[in-house]
């Protein structure tokens, strides 16, 4: 009789792929990194790993001596990311604010990578986030066995970021709530922080920074106290300024994740990223593309993240279900999720959207069957 034999745990390990779905910035472009590195020639800030110049190429994109293509990370106003880098080579840290999904934790990410070769020094913000998760927690077992000492503390992202010269960052600082975000008042003003229970305190050393992202547009948002808030330089990350550049973000992004899920590209559904973008940005403007039609704006915020999401999920769809090409039948669905957060409000403004200004656009008529089909 044909025996089963379990896999053990080592031909398992074998056979599993090693690829990290989604690598930190900083590994994803290490080529970029790296030969950024080698042909920077301007000064740098202690323990930088890369002029301020050069951070924002990494992040602007541009084309090196040796011809080496940088590709952008961030489109948008240069001078954000400018002031946004110079802030970091200062004493002040940068909070970088704006609506969700304006890209405030990827512009986060890469600036941390880019300065400091590591962008995991990390801090998610929560309604649960304790005050231990910025400052420094125990080793249980040690505390008990041995009483407090260096050896039982466990520090945090920010306190390793102190003691090593390095960038941390505080994502959703506002989702925090009030009196562990003002644990961030002695580190960013002082640049030391207390460990009571020891007697002692780690200071920061050169090259020490911290990046924060917050928005004021969702709910269960915690105000910075103005304590907090004056320890910050702000930068504010506006949405596209217009269709085209929303597109271009868009279709650069989803470009990018579906090389990893091995999804279609991105040219053979440039028509449908268009008109994604178009319909969140008409909404979320609250008139159409033409300035002729007032409309009226749904719930949800329709940012361009979202639109990224609603264009990956539907290349899923096209791969696996369809011929592979984009159609309208592949982003009906998600858009209208997007849309129609508010049952009761948004789907009328969904449907008067539809019928008002899809159903007469010229060329729209596959995408209005497709949207009435998933809107029923």
């Amino acid at each position: 009789m044909p025996v089963s034999v379990e896999p053990t745990s080592a031909e398992v390990a074998e056979t599993e792929p090693t690829e990290a779905l989604r690598p930190h910035a900083e590994d994803a472009f290490a080529h970029e990194l790296a030969a950024l590195a080698a042909q920077d020639d301007r000064p740098r800030p202690a323990r930088w790993k890369l002029s301020p110049w050069a951070v924002a190429t990494y992040l602007l994109g541009g084309t090196l001596a040796d011809g080496t293509v940088i590709t952008p990370k961030y489109v948008g106003p240069r001078r954000l990311v400018e002031v946004a880098v110079t802030t970091l080579a200062t004493d002040r840290a940068l909070l970088l604010l704006g609506v969700p999904g304006t890209a405030k934790t990827w512009v986060s990410e890469h600036l941390a990578a880019a300065v400091s070769g590591d962008s995991t020094l990390l801090v998610q913000g929560t309604a649960g986030t304790p005050e231990e998760a910025i400052r420094y927690g125990w080793n249980y077992a040690q505390l008990l066995a041995h009483g407090p000492s260096r050896d039982a503390l466990v520090p945090s992202p920010v306190m390793r970021a102190m003691s090593e010269g390095m960038t941390a960052r505080v994502e959703e600082l506002t989702r925090i709530p009030a009196d562990v975000q003002d644990t961030l008042i002695t580190i960013l003003s002082e640049k030391t922080l207390p460990i009571p229970e020891l007697g002692q305190e780690v200071q920061a050393v050169r090259g020490f920074n911290l990046i924060a992202t917050a928005n004021d547009r969702d709910r269960g948002v915690n105000d910075l106290s103005s304590a907090l808030r004056r320890r910050f330089n702000t930068v504010v990350l506006p949405l596209p300024a217009s269709a085209e550049a929303e597109v271009d973000i868009v279709s650069r992004r989803v470009d990018q994740i579906g090389r990893s899920l091995d999804l279609p590209t991105v040219p053979d559904g440039v028509d449908e990223i268009h008109r994604v973008v178009t319909v969140f940005r008409e909404l979320r403007d609250g008139v159409t593309s033409d300035g002729r039609t007032k409309l009226k704006s749904p719930s949800g915020t329709l940012s361009t993240a979202e639109a990224i999401s609603v264009v990956t999920n539907g290349l899923a769809l096209a791969a696996h279900f369809g011929d592979g090409v984009l159609r309208p039948g592949d982003v009906a669905a998600g858009i209208l999720g997007a849309v129609v957060r508010d049952p009761a409000a948004d789907r009328v403004i969904w449907q008067e959207y539809l019928e008002a200004v899809v159903r007469e656009r010229d060329g729209w008529t596959d995408f209005y069957r497709a949207c009435r089909e998933v809107s029923v």
